[in-house]
């Protein structure tokens, strides 16, 4: 069968610390948003209000269906402290079948 846009997404988000990155993480499984969630540290190099700033982070991967995709946007935007948080969906357009599967729910 043949699809125009793929079902799976990967959507990234950062948090100023692992605590939240967490605290979301598990409200994201909880609600069901995602089939996983991976969290790393990072650095990011970014311009803020004329400033360049240098921040310890810590992304979130997000790895789910499409169709919940306005209601993990939703998720993030109630719940991250940012003022202007990162919220960025790639998709997936290809992998392991059965691990995609089970992202959604199916496997």
């Amino acid at each position: 069968m043949r699809r125009d846009r793929m079902p799976y997404a990967l959507t990234m988000t950062t948090c100023a610390s692992e605590q939240e990155a967490e605290r979301l993480a598990e409200g994201i499984i909880k609600r069901k948003l995602a089939g996983c969630v991976q969290i790393l540290p990072t650095v990011s190099v970014y311009e803020w209000k004329g400033e360049i700033s240098k921040d310890k982070e810590f992304l979130l991967l997000i790895k789910g269906t499409q169709d919940l995709l306005p209601a993990l946007k939703a998720y993030l935007l109630s719940e991250h402290t940012y003022e202007l948080p990162e919220i960025v969906t790639l998709d997936i357009t290809g992998g392991h079948e059965r691990y995609l599967s089970w992202l959604s729910g199916q496997g």
